[in-house]
C-alpha cells in the first residue's frame, strides 16, 4: 500500500476489466493487455462512484456536508443553523415546502424541517368551485395563518429555533396573509 500524505492511493477494485472486452487476438498479447489494464486503474475510481451512486444521493446514507449542501439549496438558513441529523431526517420535508410553497402543507413541512416535530397550521380559506356567480366562499373574511410550533424537549436555544421558524414561515407563506409564529406547550 503506498501512502502520499496520509491517503490511500491504492487503485480500486475493478468489477468488470476492459480486457474482458477484448478480442482473443489482443489478449494474446501481453503488452496489450498490460496497456488496457493501466486504464482499468485510471477508470476504477469513477466506476466506483458510479456504483455507489445512490449511497450518494439518499439522505439516509449520504455524508453529513452532502446532507447540507442540498439542504443550502432548498433552504439556506434552515441548513446554516440546524444539525445535520435534524437536516438528514427531514431532507423530505425541506423538498415539500418548495414543492408546495404558499399552502398548508409546504409551511407545514417547513416548520417541521426546523424543529424536528409537527406544527399545528390554520389558515382563514380556502378554494371552491360553483357553477354560478357570486356563491358562498370557504374561510372566514379576515385573513389569517396562525403556525403554532413545538419544540424538541431537549432544544438549547429555543428563542434561536423560533426566530429560525419565523423566517422560514415569512419565505413560504403566501405572502399576502398576515401570519402568527407562536410557541406550544
Amino acid at each position: 500500500m503506498n501512502r502520499a500524505r496520509g491517503v490511500d492511493v491504492r487503485p480500486a477494485n475493478v468489477a468488470v476489466s476492459l480486457v474482458d472486452g477484448l478480442p482473443e487476438a489482443f489478449v494474446a498479447s501481453p503488452g496489450t493487455v498490460a496497456f488496457v489494464r493501466a486504464f482499468d486503474d485510471g477508470f476504477a475510481p469513477f466506476a466506483t462512484v458510479l456504483d455507489h451512486l445512490p449511497a450518494y444521493v439518499d439522505p439516509r446514507y449520504a455524508p453529513d456536508d452532502l446532507v447540507r449542501w442540498v439542504a443550502s439549496w432548498l433552504a439556506p438558513a434552515v441548513a446554516a443553523r440546524r444539525p445535520a441529523a435534524l437536516l438528514r431526517a427531514h431532507l423530505p420535508d425541506l423538498v415539500t415546502s418548495v414543492v408546495a410553497r404558499g399552502t398548508l402543507r409546504g409551511v407545514a413541512a417547513a416548520v417541521r424541517a426546523c424543529t424536528g416535530r409537527d406544527p399545528e397550521v390554520t389558515d382563514s380559506g380556502g378554494t371552491a368551485w360553483s357553477r354560478r356567480p357570486h356563491g358562498p366562499m370557504p374561510g372566514s373574511a379576515r385573513l389569517h395563518l396562525d403556525v403554532g410550533v413545538r419544540l424538541l424537549p431537549d432544544e438549547p436555544d429555543p428563542d434561536d429555533v423560533l426566530d429560525l421558524v419565523r423566517g422560514v414561515v415569512d419565505d413560504v407563506r403566501p405572502v399576502h396573509v398576515p401570519t402568527t409564529v407562536r410557541l406550544l406547550p
